[in-house]
C-alpha cells in the first residue's frame, strides 16, 4: 500500500499512492560525493521518508524506494506484470490457503548471518502485532491468527506469534491463510513483507530505533552510516559484495538525495548535481524532454491520483450527491492535456489500465458535467468553502491550483488551497483526524493486482493500520472484496472485484482525478536507467556514461 509523493509516480507505493514526502533541507546542489577511493556515487532524488526505514511501518513511495535498495523481496515482477521468484526458490499451494515458501540458496545478512525462514516469522509476526502500531500490518490480516495479535483497542494481547505462520526448517516457511486467497503469490514483493534479522530486535521483543536508522537488509545495498531523520540530507549506501543476485558494474556507492521542492531537485538534474529524478515536477514536464532529449523517460505507470475527503470526522462531506457534484466540477481532461502537457490520462475509473480489471467510462461520476455539478451541489446544500490540501513537495501546486479554479467557476464557492511543506507531513496531520479538509492522494501499487485498488485503500480494516485516509467503511464493499479473495479462479475473483469498484463508483470516498504515467529524466552521468513496474529503479542495470 504505498501512498505516492510524486505527480508522476507509485509504486508506492507504496502505497500509496500516496508516496511520501520530500525531504527536509532541499538544497541539494552538492555534488554530494561520498565514500573512499573517488568512488562517485550515482545519486537519486527522493523526498523525506514518513518514518525510519522499517519496512512493516513503511507505506509510502519514498521509504519504500529507500528499502527496497537494501532489500530483496520474495517476488518480483517482469514487464508482463507476472510473478518472477526473488529471495524465493518457490511459492506452491494446492488450495490457495496453506503456501508453501522454499528460500532461494545463497542470501545472507548484511552483517554475515544467513538469512532464515524464521526471519521471516519473526518480522510478519511483529508487523501484525497491534501492540507494535505498524502502519502495514494490516497486510497480515489473512493470515490465521492474525485476530489473536489484533483484539481490539485496549484489550491485551495475548500471544506473539500467529498460527498460522511456521518455520519448517531453516529454508522452509509455511503460511496458513484463515481463507483461500488467490493473489497471495502476487502480494509477497511488497515492502511489509520483508524479514528482518534478528539483530532488529531490542530485548524486549521491539524493532529498535538504531535498527529503523541503519536497517541490515539482505539486498543489494547495504547502509554506510545511520540515517538520522529530520537532520541528513543524504542516505548512503555501497553495493553489499555478497549480494547473490546480479550487482551493476563500473560503481558501487549509491546516494539518495532528499529534497523538499521537486523543482530543485529537476534544476540539480540538469546541472548534472543529481542522476535520477523519477518524479518530475508538472512544471517542467513541457519542456523536460527538449531540455533532456534522450534522458527523458515517459512510460506507462499504474498510479492514480486523487482528491480525497475525510469522510470520518468531517460531515460536510457526508452526503454523496456533494462528492459527485465536485467530481463532475473537474475538468480531468483539460487538466491532463495542458497542466501535464499530455503525460496523465482523465480517470475513469477506481482501477488503473495497466491492471486487469479497468472498465474504460466506468465511473459515470467523473465525466466533467459543470451544469449537473453546480445544480446537484446547490440541491445538496454543500458547504459554501472548501479547503484542499497538498503536500507541496510534489510537484503538485499547478494541477490542485487548476482543480481549485475549476471548482471556484462551477461549483460558485470559494476555495482554499493550503500547502503542506512535505507529504510525510499532511500524512502525519491525516493520521492524526487532524486535516479536514479535501486533500491530494496519490496511489503506485504494491503489487499488480485489481485488489491492490480495494483492500489497502477503502477497506474498513485499513483505516487503523492500512491506507484508508478517508476512514471510509462499508460492509457490503468489504464482504465484496472477500468474496473476490475467496474465489477459486483468478477470472471469478476480478468479478468480484470489479463489483467492489462498482460500490466504490456509486460512493466516491476519493475522486479519481488522473492516470499516471511516470515521467522522469537522468543526468549525462548515467545510462540505461530502467523504472520498474513499482516505480523503482532497476539499480543492477544503471550504469556510469
Amino acid at each position: 500500500m504505498r501512498v505516492t509523493k510524486g505527480a508522476q509516480i507509485v509504486a508506492g507505493t507504496a502505497l500509496l499512492a500516496l508516496a511520501v514526502a520530500a525531504c527536509g533541507g532541499g538544497g541539494g546542489t552538492s555534488t554530494g560525493t561520498s565514500g573512499s577511493g573517488g568512488d562517485t556515487p550515482v545519486r537519486m532524488e527522493l523526498g523525506e521518508p514518513q518514518n525510519l526505514l522499517v519496512p512493516s511501518n513503511t507505506t509510502e513511495s519514498e521509504g519504500a524506494e529507500a528499502l527496497a535498495a537494501v532489500f530483496e523481496p520474495l517476488v518480483n515482477y517482469d514487464e508482463n506484470k507476472q510473478v518472477v521468484m526473488g529471495a524465493a526458490d518457490s511459492i506452491e499451494t494446492k488450495d490457495n490457503k496453506v503456501w508453501t515458501i522454499k528460500l532461494k540458496p545463497g542470501y545472507t545478512w548484511h552483517n554475515g548471518e544467513p538469512v532464515i525462514a524464521q526471519n521471516y516469522v519473526d518480522a510478519w509476526n511483529y508487523a501484525a502485532n497491534q501492540e507494535n502500531a505498524q502502519g502495514a500490518g494490516y497486510f497480515f490480516g489473512r493470515v490465521e491468527g492474525y485476530a489473536d495479535l489484533n483484539p481490539g483497542e485496549g484489550k491485551p494481547v495475548s500471544t506473539k506469534e500467529m498460527k498460522g505462520l511456521k518455520a519448517v526448517d531453516d529454508t522452509t516457511l509455511e503460511v496458513t491463510l484463515s481463507a483461500p486467497f488467490s493473489q497471495f503469490k502476487t502480494m509477497l514483493g511488497y515492502t511489509a513483507f520483508y524479514p528482518l534479522p534478528k539483530a532488529a530486535f531490542g530485548s524486549d521483543g521491539k524493532v529498535t530505533s538504531e535498527y529503523g536508522e541503519k536497517p541490515i537488509g539482505q539486498g543489494l545495498f547495504k547502509l554506510d552510516k545511520p540515517y538520522k531523520k529530520g537532520t541528513d540530507q543524504t542516505i548512503d549506501l555501497t553495493v553489499y559484495d555478497k549480494y547473490p543476485g546480479k550487482k551493476p558494474t563500473g560503481w558501487t556507492k549509491l546516494q539518495f538525495k532528499l529534497y523538499n521542492s521537486s523543482e530543485t531537485a529537476y534544476n540539480d538534474l540538469q546541472a548534472d548535481n543529481v542522476d535520477i529524478h523519477d518524479s518530475l515536477p508538472a512544471s517542467a514536464i513541457a519542456s523536460a524532454k527538449t531540455a533532456l532529449g534522450d534522458r527523458y523517460q515517459d512510460q506507462p505507470d499504474a498510479g492514480i491520483g486523487y482528491i480525497g475527503f475525510p469522510l470520518q470526522y468531517n460531515d460536510e462531506y457526508k452526503d454523496v450527491k456533494v462528492r459527485e457534484a465536485i467530481s463532475m466540477a473537474i475538468d480531468r481532461k483539460t487538466i491532463a492535456e495542458t497542466v501535464f502537457s499530455g503525460t496523465r490520462a482523465p480517470a475513469d475509473d477506481f482501477i488503473n489500465p495497466a491492471i486487469d480489471g479497468y472498465r474504460q467510462g466506468a465511473c459515470t461520476a467523473c465525466a466533467y458535467d459543470p451544469g449537473k455539478a453546480k445544480e446537484q451541489y446547490a440541491a445538496a446544500k454543500g458547504p459554501a468553502k472548501l479547503e484542499l490540501g497538498y503536500n507541496a513537495d510534489g510537484g503538485h501546486k499547478e494541477w490542485i491550483e487548476a482543480v481549485a479554479n475549476n471548482l471556484r467557476a462551477n461549483l460558485g464557492v470559494e476555495v482554499t488551497v493550503k500547502p503542506f511543506e512535505k507529504f510525510a507531513n499532511i500524512l502525519d496531520d491525516l493520521d492524526a483526524k487532524k486535516y479536514k479538509g479535501m486533500f491530494r492522494m496519490g496511489w503506485a501499487i504494491d503489487y499488480p493486482s485489481a485488489e491492490d485498488y480495494l483492500t489497502p485503500i477503502f477497506s474498513t480494516g485499513a483505516i487503523k493500520t492500512g491506507s484508508n485516509y478517508a476512514g471510509y467503511s462499508n460492509k457490503e464493499f468489504d464482504e465484496t472484496v472477500a468474496k473476490g479473495d475467496q474465489a477459486a479462479t483468478p477470472e471469478e475473483g476480478l468479478k468480484q472485484y470489479q463489483a467492489a469498484d462498482d460500490i466504490l463508483i456509486k460512493e466516491m470516498p476519493y475522486i479519481p482525478v488522473y492516470f499516471y504515467r511516470n515521467n522522469s529524466g537522468y543526468s549525462t552521468k548515467v545510462k540505461n536507467v530502467k523504472i520498474n513496474l513499482l516505480n523503482q529503479v532497476e539499480w543492477a542495470d544503471v550504469e556510469k556514461a
